[in-house]
């Protein structure tokens, strides 16, 4: 029995479903089904021809017109998804909807008559908030005929009247007052829960998480909380309420990712933070390959939800996806953030996956970017005594990394920012990195370390108050992030702005177990402040949760009890040389503390502590040679305050560019 939807026939059944066509409506055993625009429109067309293929062309042309601005496959599919959801059917074993794969669809299931009260013309379902139950006290008096008609006629003015009424205000109530009060500005993507009975797939919905926080980040109007801060309430037993308001969000998104092989069924759900409702939720299915056009589908949808107008550019950056090849994708999810740890042994074992990624399929562009980004904090995290560590040394990998990235994918963040790093610290290409900063806060404006890098350059530049806007916008994108709390509290250092670096670095602390530069840069403030004595005892600290052992902090402790600060930095310098006899291995850390972080430049900084301005610059030079990210600062860094006059400092500002 096909449907057509033109003539007297206003309602079809198949199974425990009904379709109200006049109504708009998919009931299921009497009980309303939301299922609406096009989910429900393509519905109707395979009810009008069951057991028929359907073809994605004429889907397209009845319901995607020419002049619509959307990507079809997607739409299609997505689509077809919220269908399958509603009905509860499945794409590998349907008993509604089948794919003719790259034709179209088909309906299967058998079409059921309807008894004559279900007949067409007959009135539509009064929906059970609007019904009124009938009296069964006592029977009615008759009533005379003339007096019938009047009173059915009053009635029925009463009746019209009071069902217009609450009508109005189901319309006012369901278009304008829940709509009005979804204002909703930020959000955060809390971990997806893993349903696959393998444990070890935690590492996939932990990368689904990023990548949906990714996805929403490229969209301007939102503010979106970063992954690495998101990932302190996976499996928290506080309320959605609470952990908006820790975040300061509007709105958080939820869900869960079921893995088999490489078939995917991943849900989303909406929920506004205050007051607390649920707005949204979906279901998609997916194979693996096909994982970033889900995400963006998810994005799309979420845009749409909280009334956001994407702009062309956003719909482009959402709807770009790519097919992916499963195995290297999961190399590049298995240790994606150890980079973010600024520890050696992190970052030597991220470097290792990205590498098994590329090997695994060369044309993917994420594992590059992550190299890049990798590469990039080694400039930072690296010291010179493991051979091939030096920024010059390990700037140019990032740079090469970077560049394929963009050939294979110009709408990566993490790859511009990485970039933006090669050219401020290797190149001294100030405009270059200004202009790759800017872009990759262009594709995704919450993207936490463009924003942190940015403050970075801007300080150095000697533009502080842009400095210090850009990290804490990154602090507000990442409040719970090591790596965004190390350099937004490093950044307010260089500008000077002690007042901002205490309230910030208190807040750091008090959160993450392991703070050490917090301290020690706290301890290089104090320093400048002729406080000694508070200096050592917080660099001191540092050096502790950098790692020292024992003995080596009670060497430290003795040499600053008899000699004071001088005698503590003479001390530091000698471990300084043990370290350069001792290379370090990669994937360990020396047991020297700050000084597996240390090049030439910090070195330089401690010989001028000790008056030793002659062996400063020759350690100088060597860091201009190799690039040490130290010489960004020139102009900032208190490091230098005592030497700034001197003619050998103010050759070396010129021959890096840094703006007088």
């Amino acid at each position: 029995m096909a449907v057509d939807s033109s003539s007297g026939s206003r309602s079809v059944r198949f199974g425990a479903f009904e379709v109200d066509l006049r109504a708009g409506e998919l009931r299921k055993s009497g009980v309303r089904i939301k299922l609406q625009g096009q989910p429900f429109e393509i519905l109707v067309m395979l009810l009008e021809s069951p057991g028929e293929l359907v073809t994605r062309d004429s889907l397209r042309e009845r319901l995607w017109p020419t002049d619509t601005f959307v990507d079809f496959d997607h739409g299609v599919n997505s689509a077809i998804n919220r269908l399958r959801e509603a009905l509860g059917d499945s794409a590998d074993n349907p008993r509604f909807v089948e794919t003719v794969p790259r034709r179209g669809y088909r309906f299967i299931a058998p079409l059921d008559s309807l008894p004559p009260s279900k007949a067409a013309g007959s009135p539509p379902t009064v929906p059970a908030t609007q019904q009124i139950a009938e009296p069964t006290s006592a029977p009615v008096a008759a009533i005379p005929p003339a007096r019938r008609t009047k009173t059915f006629v009053l009635v029925s003015v009463v009746v019209i009247a009071l069902l217009a009424g609450l009508g109005l205000v189901a319309v006012r109530e369901g278009l304008f007052a829940r709509r009005s009060a979804i204002h909703i500005q930020s959000l955060a993507v809390l971990p997806l829960v893993n349903l696959s009975r393998d444990a070890d797939q935690d590492y996939f919905a932990d990368g689904m998480t990023e990548a949906l926080t990714t996805d929403l980040g490229k969209i301007r109007a939102l503010r979106v909380i970063s992954r690495t801060s998101v990932m302190k309430y996976k499996a928290t037993r506080e309320t959605l309420p609470e952990i908006a308001r820790e975040l300061n969000v509007d709105a958080l998104v939820e869900g869960t990712v079921a893995r088999s092989g490489n078939h995917l069924r991943i849900t989303a759900n909406l929920v506004q933070a205050a007051p607390e409702e649920h707005l949204w939720s979906e279901s998609y299915e997916s194979e693996l390959g096909d994982v970033l056009t889900v995400q963006g589908e998810v994005a799309q949808a979420v845009a749409r939800e909280i009334q956001i107008k994407l702009t062309p550019e956003e719909q482009k950056l959402l709807s770009g996806a790519r097919p992916l090849n499963p195995k290297a994708h999961d190399e590049y999810l298995r240790d994606r953030y150890s980079c973010g740890e600024e520890t050696h042994n992190g970052l030597d074992l991220s470097v290792q996956y990205f590498q098994l990624a590329i090997k695994e399929d060369p044309n993917e562009p994420l594992p590059y970017a992550g190299l890049a980004d990798c590469y990039a904090v080694f400039a930072l995290a690296g010291d010179l005594f493991a051979g091939d560590m030096t920024p010059k040394d390990v700037l140019p990998k990032a740079r090469d990394a970077a560049l394929k990235a963009l050939q294979l994918d110009d709408g990566l963040a993490e790859a511009h920012t990485a970039l933006a790093a090669v050219d401020m610290i290797l190149d001294w290409n100030w405009l270059g990195a200004e202009r790759e900063f800017k872009r990759a806060i262009a594709i995704n404006p919450n993207y936490s370390p463009a924003h942190v890098w940015y403050a970075h350059y801007l300080v150095a530049m000697g533009r502080s108050d842009e400095g210090i806007a850009e990290a804490k916008r990154a602090l507000d994108l990442d409040p719970f992030s090591d790596f965004t709390n190390d350099l937004a509290t490093w950044a307010l250092y260089f500008a000077r702005r002690d007042d901002l670096y205490f309230e910030a670095s208190r807040r750091y602390i008090e959160f993450s177990q392991r703070a050490p530069w917090a301290y020690y840069n706290g301890g290089l403030i104090y320093e400048n402040r002729g406080h000694g004595a508070k200096a050592i005892e917080e660099i001191l600290k540092a050096e502790e949760q950098f790692g020292m052992t024992p003995e080596r902090l009670a060497e430290l402790r003795k040499a600053y009890q008899q000699a004071g600060e001088k005698g503590y930095w003479q001390k530091t310098l000698a471990f300084s040389r043990e370290v350069s006899r001792r290379p370090r291995q990669p994937g360990t850390a020396s047991g020297y503390g700050w000084l597996d972080f240390a090049q030439d430049g910090d070195l330089a900084a401690v010989l001028i502590r000790l008056g030793d301005f002659k062996a400063a610059f020759e350690l100088l030079e060597k860091a201009y040679k190799n690039h040490s990210y130290a010489l960004v600062y020139l102009r900032v860094d208190p490091y230098w305050d005592a030497v700034r006059s001197d003619p050998r400092f103010k050759d070396l500002v010129r021959r890096v560019g840094l703006p007088e």
